[in-house]
This record gives structure tokens, C-alpha cells and sequence, in this order.
């Protein structure tokens, strides 16, 4: 069969899914290379097709990143705000929003790895990841501090106890993420069951007045 019957033969992508394509080799070369190592040669190339093509969709490498960042922050934020809040069982509702979160994870590793490991080596890159995951955990927050009785965890959620409050929210569960990324043949059921027992039984504690006095 000569070339050009098996380039009649091969379908043609649309610009979306051209598109889709560029945006999935580009998130797995972020999370295996980090932001330097990842090339707009090899995005081309993992992508099947030439660098100028990807140019025809992004700007630039950085404008590329920092697209895939706000795109998957902003689907996590979607399952927070789908089963995090209302009225109900607030284990349950917890519980439901840890599992959705990390059955994310276990579908997306490589988004997982590109969002919660920092960048480093490129003051350009890290100053877009700080900004775009700083506006996705302000909106994420604004859930958590509206939770009954989670000024209990810290003593406040303002200023310096939302900022802890955060720090530890974010420590375990993109710090479970990081690790189950590595380690996959861990079943998800155990790592929320970690994840609820690391925050959710001391937040209730907390909750129900039972917590550390700092001035202890």
C-alpha cells in the first residue's frame, strides 16, 4: 500500500481532538519531566505531530501549563463543590468527597503529580502554579470554613488558622496523592480510610469542643 492510501486511510483529528491529544501527552511529559524538562519537541513528538502545530494551539510552553493547571484544578474543585457541602451525615458527605477525589487521582496520576509536586528550576512556571492553586484553595476553604465547627481545628479560621488549617489539609491528602501515585497497587479504599482517619476523626473532635488549647 503506498503512503498516500494509508494517509487517505487514517482518520483525521478535529482541532478539538487534536487539541485533547497535545493537553494528555503534554500533562504526562510535565509529570515525568517537571516544566523544564518537558519540551515543546517532545510534547510534538509524544503528541504525533510537529512542534508548530502545538504552536498553533498554545502560545507558549508556559501558556500550555498553565492552561492544564487551571483545567484540572478546576475539576477538583468540581467534586468539592458537588459533594462536600449541605445538611446531611458531614461523615458521609466527607467520605464521599474523599473518594471522588482520589478516584480523580487514580485516573489522572500524571494531572495528580503535574499539580501537587512544585515546580522548580524555572521562576516563571512556579510563580503560575502559586498563582493558580492559590485561587482554586481560596474557593476550596470557603467550603471547609463553612463546615459547623471547624473554627475548632485551629482556634480560628482567619488570617494565620486558615492557613494552617490549609497546610494541613493539603499535606495529607496531595501528600497520600504523591504517594499512591508511586504506589498504585494500594486499593483506594485504604488510602481514604487513611485520609479520614488523619483529618476527619480529629476534625470532629475538634468540632465538638474537644481539642488541643494552644495554650498548652
Amino acid at each position: 500500500m503506498s503512503t498516500g492510501s494509508k494517509e487517505k486511510g487514517r482518520k483525521r483529528l478535529s482541532a478539538d481532538q487534536r487539541r485533547g491529544v497535545i493537553e494528555a501527552a503534554a500533562t504526562e511529559l510535565f509529570a515525568e519531566r517537571g516544566f523544564p524538562g518537558a519540551s515543546i519537541e517532545a510534547i510534538a513528538g509524544r503528541s504525533g505531530v510537529s512542534p508548530p502545530v502545538v504552536y498553533d494551539h498554545f502560545s507558549s510552553k508556559l501558556d500550555l501549563y498553565q492552561h492544564l493547571l487551571k483545567a484540572h484544578f478546576a475539576e477538583l474543585r468540581g467534586i468539592w463543590g458537588r459533594d462536600f457541602p449541605g445538611s446531611g451525615d458531614s461523615s458521609a458527605r466527607v467520605s464521599r468527597s474523599f473518594d471522588a477525589w482520589f478516584s480523580y487521582v487514580e485516573a489522572h496520576p500524571a494531572a495528580a503529580t503535574m499539580l501537587f509536586r512544585e515546580p522548580s528550576g524555572d521562576r516563571q512556571a512556579e510563580a503560575v502554579h502559586q498563582e493558580v492553586s492559590a485561587r482554586s484553595r481560596t474557593q476550596v476553604m470557603e467550603l471547609f470554613v463553612a463546615e459547623p465547627g471547624s473554627e475548632g481545628l485551629t482556634g480560628s479560621l482567619s488570617g494565620p488558622g486558615l492557613e494552617m488549617a490549609w497546610v494541613v489539609l493539603r499535606g495529607v491528602l496531595q501528600g497520600l496523592a504523591l504517594w499512591w501515585v508511586e504506589h498504585p497497587e494500594v486499593p483506594r479504599e485504604q488510602v481514604v480510610a487513611t485520609a479520614m482517619n488523619s483529618l476527619w476523626i480529629g476534625f470532629e473532635r475538634a468540632a465538638a469542643g474537644d481539642g488541643w488549647p494552644a495554650s498548652a
